[in-house]
């Protein structure tokens, strides 16, 4: 696993508050949040960026996708953003990959 601050989350060596866990993945709240709700949600597995992806990453990414989804519905939301962003260039930070569950104030388009 790697060694980012989200990987040393992942194996229990860092503190978050965890919106869910499961045996793939975890969802815990931003320590800088950039809305109301900002929810962070990442792969056990360390994957350092989505174009690092291969096909035998589908299903992890879709479950991804659903645990942002139900972290949303857990958090009321009705209208949220899923940003993920790939490189430096795009704004990442953290090399682990990552999905923003972003929502609680209507969101601006285009970002950034």
């Amino acid at each position: 696993m790697s060694d980012t601050i989200f990987g040393k989350i992942a194996r229990g060596e860092l503190p978050a508050e965890l919106v869910h866990e499961d045996d793939r993945a975890l969802a815990f709240r931003d320590v800088n949040p950039q809305a109301p709700t900002h929810i962070l949600v990442i792969p056990r597995q360390a994957i350092a960026k989505l174009s690092e992806c291969t096909p035998a990453d589908n299903e992890l990414v879709g479950h991804l996708i659903q645990v942002a989804n139900q972290v949303a519905r857990q958090e009321g939301l009705d209208d949220y953003r899923l940003v993920v962003n790939n490189g430096a260039g795009a704004g990442q930070t953290v090399f682990h990959l990552h999905i923003h569950v972003l929502g609680g104030r209507p969101l601006g388009w285009p970002p950034g």
